[in-house]
């Protein structure tokens, strides 16, 4: 029987997809993959790839291909009716997801053909990763551990989800109004257009704030007020809480709670301390041992220096005019000004060198140089969810498509903050099927208005870089099988290798050449400018990495940590890791937590430290293009053979060493944030 979320292969009919079939097609595949397992571990043969493992993936692949755009369009195109078949799915998916994680005939399966000398190594890492997520699914359990585990697993599916919810509803909750424009003092003239443009949308005088970032950061980097940065910070620090203008409308506080209870709880059924060590489990980090004495001693080289580096900022705020104690909401705002005081350069002057169009233009010149790839517009190929979406492909060298991805650029009401990248398709190679891998390259970056192009800031094309590199490790795979392919099986502190890796380029003269240009005169980006960008990389960079090393240490404790007894303490955690790193404490009111998907909602719940860890991946390895030039096609190549074209069918550890020809050293990621001086470094992961 025809499905309508998979009428359209390749592409997703994301136009035609109703949320009232929503479900009965999900139920539909369910029924399905229950159906195949039965008839396949119920066979008197013994089992093989072919007859087996193959027929497993390309179901679970049916699965995955027809939730993946409904998953997506709930992040980029919510509506009441889409969000409520969304959320009747996950708990049947869950369900599924656990109950195919507690098959023991499958377990059976999957170790006879494991333990079989006829397997590549993809296939053979591959099938230990089914063996190893099968146990943390609880394959081995008692009967009443496994049910229980099954309720924990719908129960946190549901959270997770109601979390996002929570923080998207609060988000677009909150607008100010203006109609008096000295109010609006300080702000650069795109953000005013915006502002504008944000009025107009709702039918409102005057101009509207809002707190998505691009109209968020701009008050807090610019309006002259102090009163109204306090009062947008104060909206966004609390949303989803029990503080500020929106108390307990959308209040996360209890999922957080029932979260952080319930994956100790699972932690604990399958014969673990803690959710910590759960989480290491599939990680190239070998124990919570060493994730803290790798963060700590971050901690350690970063904080002296970052406490420096505020108070160098409140000296230069009290003789300029600024409060005799900076508050939080001060502190984007007079960094702003120090930074163009001590390197004369601002966003805003940037700006006009990265329209966005050439930005695209020019990463993808930087991959094809690299990569030895050609990447073009396929307009027209696939459907689209929104008229500002792109779709383009990518050759190889003999000029055959390998990948395709979408581009959703621009922020919009009903659209998830953030910028991502996510899974449409995985490649698959079979006798049956040639399906390539498909990506989802989602930003939130101004709209275009009045006729002017989207202008970015520099951050801005370092997101789009990055999230680009995730795209590409994704989509340049040569691996055939859809759980080790691409990003799939890849560990969590590794999977930000590429993406990290990748905004490197946006730093360099030779690559900024190709797309650095104003967009009214067409001249290059002026030496002056480049120069003052580069000596202002690392202005306040302890300052940054200890905000990084914050939320990461906040993450990991919360979870090593936690005692039924004593609840999450997430207030206590978060404090006592501030006071031993942040140099200036936030409002009592600060409700970070509450905002925190990425932990909650996301897959980075004791594993937020991997972006550090990816971080030092990543300068150790553009130190050989610095040592062997930006654009050097050997070196690029090396790192797609190695890193990008092996997935997680390889350790990582294994594919680094072959690409940089030994283990990562920590120097590189501290001489470029100009933390210390490399002579003083020694360690290595």
């Amino acid at each position: 029987m025809d499905n309508p979320l998979l009428e359209d292969h390749p592409h997703p009919a994301f136009s035609r997809i109703r949320p009232e079939h929503v479900e009965p097609a999900i139920d539909a595949l369910i029924a399905d993959g229950r159906r195949l397992i039965d008839r396949l571990t119920a066979a008197t043969d013994a089992p093989t790839w072919d007859t087996f493992v193959q027929p497993l993936e390309e179901e679970d692949d049916r699965l995955e291909r027809a939730w993946s755009p409904v998953s997506h369009l709930n992040a980029v195109m919510s509506s009441d009716a889409l969000r409520a078949a969304h959320n009747a799915c996950l708990p049947k998916l869950s369900e599924y997801g656990t109950e195919v994680g507690h098959n023991e005939a499958l377990y059976r399966g999957y170790k006879q053909v494991h333990d079989t000398d006829a397997l590549d190594p993809a296939q053979r890492t591959m099938l230990s990763h089914a063996l190893r997520d099968m146990h943390l699914a609880g394959v081995d359990l008692p009967p009443d551990a496994k049910a229980r585990f099954k309720e924990i697993n719908t129960e946190l599916s549901r959270l997770g989800s109601t979390f996002e919810e929570n923080l998207l509803d609060a988000t677009n909750g909150w607008h100010k109004q203006l109609t008096d424009d000295t109010d609006l003092a300080g702000l650069p003239e795109s953000a005013r257009e915006l502002a504008r443009h944000l009025a107009v949308e709702r039918d409102l005088e005057g101009w509207v704030l809002t707190l998505d970032s691009p109209s968020y950061l701009p008050v807090m980097k610019h309006a002259h007020s102090s009163e109204l940065r306090r009062e947008v910070y104060e909206a966004y620090a609390t949303r989803a809480s029990d503080q500020g203008p929106n108390a307990g409308r959308w209040d996360n506080t209890r999922i957080i709670e029932d979260l952080l209870a319930l994956r100790h709880q699972q932690a604990n059924i399958l014969g673990f301390g803690n959710f910590a060590q759960v989480s290491l489990e599939p990680k190239m980090a070998r124990s919570t041992e060493e994730v803290m004495g790798f963060l700590e001693d971050l901690a350690r080289r970063c904080a002296p220096q970052a406490r420096r580096e505020f108070e160098q900022l409140q000296a230069f705020a009290s003789a300029n005019g600024g409060p005799a104690q900076l508050e939080a909401w001060d502190v984007p705002y007079w960094s702003e000004r120090l930074r163009q005081s001590r390197h004369t350069i601002s966003d805003e002057e940037l700006k006009p060198y990265f329209s966005l169009d050439r930005v695209l233009s020019g990463m993808f010149q930087v991959a094809e140089r690299l990569f030895g790839v050609f990447i073009s517009s396929a307009a027209g190929e696939a459907d689209i969810w929104h008229p500002d979406v792109r779709f383009y492909q990518i050759a190889d060298e003999n000029g055959e498509r390998i990948a395709q991805f979408y581009l959703d650029p621009f922020s919009r009401q009903k659209k998830r903050g953030g910028a991502w990248m996510d899974v449409c398709t995985n490649r698959l190679i079979s006798p049956r099927r040639r399906q390539l891998p498909t990506a989802y390259l989602v930003c939130n970056f101004t709209p275009p208005v009045n006729g002017q192009p989207t202008l970015l800031t520099h951050d801005e094309v370092q997101t789009l870089f990055h999230e680009f590199g995730h795209g590409l490790h994704h989509m340049l795979t040569r691996v055939d099988y859809p759980a080790v392919a691409g990003i799939n099986g890849v560990p969590w502190d590794a999977v930000e290798l590429p993406s990290q890796f990748l905004e490197n380029w946006c730093w360099e003269r030779e690559a900024l050449d190709l797309f650095a240009y104003h967009w009214e005169t067409h001249e290059p980006l002026p030496e002056s400018l480049y120069q003052g960008m580069r000596s202002a990389r690392n202005f306040q960079s302890a300052m940054q990495t200890v905000r990084q090393l914050e939320f990461a240490l906040f993450d990991f404790r919360l979870h090593l940590e936690y005692d039924p007894e004593q609840g999450s303490r997430l207030q206590q955690i978060l404090d006592e890791v501030r006071n031993q790193l942040s140099p200036i404490q936030p409002p009592a009111f600060n409700r970070f937590a509450h905002g925190f998907s990425h932990i909650f909602a996301g897959g980075y719940a004791a594993g937020y430290y991997s972006y550090k860890w990816a971080e030092l991946l990543a300068a150790d390895a553009f130190s050989l293009f610095e040592e062997r030039g930006i654009l050097d096609a050997a070196s690029g190549r090396a790192f797609r053979e190695h890193i990008l074209e092996r997935g997680g069918s390889t350790e990582p550890m294994e594919l680094y060493i072959a690409f940089r020809g030994r283990e990562p050293s920590i120097d590189a990621l501290l001489r470029q944030t100009g933390i210390i001086a490399t002579s003083d470094l020694s360690q290595t992961l």
